[in-house]
C-alpha cells in the first residue's frame, strides 16, 4: 500500500480468536486488490508550513517543535479525533496558546503552540492535518472458519520516514480494481493505480501492526484453500492483481530466508517475464500478495528494493497468523 466504517453487528475482537484457542489449518488464499480506508485515533501532522501574516512569515507549529508524522491526541485537555475538532479548539482560543498532547513514535510529548492570524484573518498553526488514510493493497488470506483476514504484510505508518504503526479508530476494506500501472525502475518505485468502490464494503479493519492489517470479511472469500508452510530458498510464486480485478500467478525466486527483530523474512526476486514486462517487478500496491511454495501458502510480499524493482522482501505467513490471532499452536 502506498504511503488508504464497520458494522457493530458484524465486528468482533480479534483477540477472541486467541482466547478460544482458534487456529487455522487451512486458509483461503487471496491476491485480490482491495481499497483500504482508515480513520485514525488522533490527528496526524502531515507537514508543517509557513503562515503569511501582516508581520511576515512564520511557522508556529515548527517553532513549537511539531514534526511530520506526529499524532495529536489532545488539545487543551480534550481528546481530538478529527482535524475539524482541533481547528474548532484553535478558533475558540482566539490566539491563546494551545496545549497539545502528541504521540511521536513511542513517546508522548506536551507541546504548546501559539496560533497566529493569517492574512485572511483566520487563526493558523502552520501545519497540514489529516485524520484518515486511504489507498490500495493486496489481501493475503482469509480463515474460512472465522472470516478473519490478513493483508499488506506491513503496517500502515503515520509517515514515510518511520515504521511506527498508525493507531486506528475504525476502518474498512472495499472492492477495488487496477486501472493503470506506473512501472518500477531503478531508483523509482512503481505503483499500481487503483480505484476503490466505496459502495462495496468487504470487511472491517480492526488491527494494524508491523505484520499487516487485520479484520473480518463480511462475505466469504473466493479462492484456493491451501495449508500453510515454511518459506525456504528456491522457486516460488506470488498471486497478485495488476489489471482490473483479475488475479494471476507469477513466478519468483526466494534467494534468502532470515530472522530479525520483527520476525522471519525472505528476499525474493521476480523471475516471471510477463510480470517484469508489465510492472518492472514489485511495485506499490502489491504489498500483501501471497507467496506460494511447494503447494502451500508460506508468506506475503512486503517491500521492493528501491534500486532494483525486480527484488524485494517477504514476510512469513506464521507471523501474520500470530498477529491475526490465528496462531497454529493450540
Amino acid at each position: 500500500m502506498k504511503k488508504a466504517l464497520v458494522s457493530t453487528l458484524l465486528c468482533f475482537s480479534l483477540a477472541a480468536a486467541l482466547t478460544t484457542g482458534a487456529f487455522a489449518q487451512e486458509l483461503t488464499v487471496g491476491g485480490q486488490v482491495v481499497g483500504i480506508q482508515i480513520s485514525t485515533q488522533g490527528v496526524i501532522v502531515a507537514g508543517v508550513s509557513p503562515v503569511e501574516t501582516a508581520e511576515g512569515s512564520c511557522s508556529p507549529a515548527e517553532e513549537a517543535g511539531l514534526c511530520e508524522g506526529d499524532i495529536i491526541i489532545e488539545a487543551q485537555g480534550k481528546t481530538v479525533m478529527t482535524a475539524t475538532e482541533l481547528i474548532d479548539i484553535v478558533n475558540q482560543g482566539q490566539g491563546a496558546p494551545v496545549e497539545l498532547t502528541v504521540q511521536r513514535q513511542s513517546k508522548t510529548l506536551k507541546l504548546s503552540v501559539t496560533p497566529v492570524k493569517a492574512e485572511e484573518e483566520q487563526w493558523r498553526l502552520g501545519m497540514w492535518l489529516r485524520d484518515s488514510v486511504s489507498g490500495i493493497g493486496t489481501l493475503t488470506f482469509c480463515d474460512p472458519e472465522t472470516g478473519i483476514y490478513g493483508a499488506l504484510g506491513h503496517s500502515i505508518s503515520s509517515d514515510t520516514s518511520n515504521n511506527k504503526e498508525l493507531p486506528i479508530s475504525q476502518g474498512k476494506i472495499t472492492d477495488a480494481e487496477i486501472i493503470s500501472i506506473e512501472k518500477g525502475t531503478a531508483g523509482s518505485p512503481g505503483e499500481l493505480n487503483g480505484c476503490a468502490d466505496v459502495g462495496r464494503v468487504l470487511g472491517s479493519v480492526e488491527s494494524n501492526d508491523g505484520h499487516g492489517i487485520y479484520g473480518r470479511l463480511y462475505t466469504s472469500l473466493a479462492g484456493r484453500r491451501l495449508e500453510t508452510g515454511e518459506m525456504c530458498t528456491g522457486p516460488a510464486s506470488i498471486l497478485c492483481t495488476v489489471a482490473g480485478r483479475q488475479t494471476a500467478e507469477y513466478s519468483v525466486q526466494i534467494s534468502r530466508v532470515y530472522n530479525d527483530a520483527d520476525g522471519r523474512h525472505a528476499m525474493i526476486c521476480v523471475t516471471d517475464p510477463e510480470l517484469c514486462a508489465l510492472t518492472g517487478g514489485i511495485v506499490q500496491g502489491m504489498s500483501g500478495s501471497p507467496i506460494l511454495q511447494n503447494g502451500k501458502l508460506v508468506g506475503a510480499v512486503t517491500h521492493v528494493f528501491i534500486n532494483d524493482p525486480q527484488k524485494g522482501y517477504g514476510i512469513c505467513i506464521q507471523d501474520m497468523l500470530s498477529s491475526a490471532g490465528l496462531s497454529e499452536a493450540a
